[in-house]
């Protein structure tokens, strides 16, 4: 389940997170509006050296729960401006999850779309899975936005299912099978 890196797109590569992107990492990584509504409090340098070093050192998916976080780069001039997750949710039912961090510094130019799109091509394209599923603050309309420009269709939404910083929130879960990612993006395999 290796891929080559970068993983490119029209404007971006994608390729792991090392320790000579901490400090772009930590731009928007350790901003209290970008952390809102992820599952972690804003990062300090050495939250995001531990990750580089330990989590996000994951490069394929092999068992369950492996994630892949890759930082997104602007092809041009390879700045980082934000980064994705592809994790293997369960490789029996192939089931992946993505998830999406970007810098509100490079917001509105859809570069969040275009990195997670190419996650899911390596995730259907050259991993096989069969359906990837994004888990999203109801609150957080921007990321309900991408996951809909992803093709992918809501499917539920739990009514104060988590305590979630402070309050019950609600959350939206989305998803997108394999077949639904063949007809939206007819390229050959």
């Amino acid at each position: 389940m290796a891929s080559r890196y970068p993983l490119r797109s029209a404007r971006l590569q994608l390729r792991p997170i090392v320790e000579a992107d901490a400090r772009a990492v930590l731009a928007y990584r350790s901003l209290p509006e970008v952390c809102r509504w992820v599952p972690f409090e804003p990062m300090s340098l050495d939250d995001v050296l531990s990750r580089i070093h330990g989590s996000w050192a994951t490069r394929e998916l092999v068992g369950d729960d492996d994630a892949l976080v890759l930082g997104a780069h602007l092809a041009a001039t390879d700045e980082l401006v934000g980064d994705v997750m592809l994790r293997l949710v369960s490789r029996e039912h192939r089931c992946g999850e993505l998830g999406y961090v970007f810098s509100p510094a490079h917001a509105g130019h859809g570069y969040a779309s275009e990195a997670a799109h190419r996650m899911l091509q390596l995730a259907f394209d050259e991993l096989g899975l069969h359906r990837v599923i994004a888990r999203v603050a109801a609150l957080n309309t921007a990321s309900s936005r991408v996951a809909l420009r992803l093709g992918m269709r809501q499917e539920a939404h739990l009514i104060r299912s988590e305590w979630f910083k402070g309050s019950w929130a609600d959350e939206l879960n989305y998803a997108i099978l394999d077949d639904e990612w063949t007809t939206q993006n007819p390229t050959p395999r």
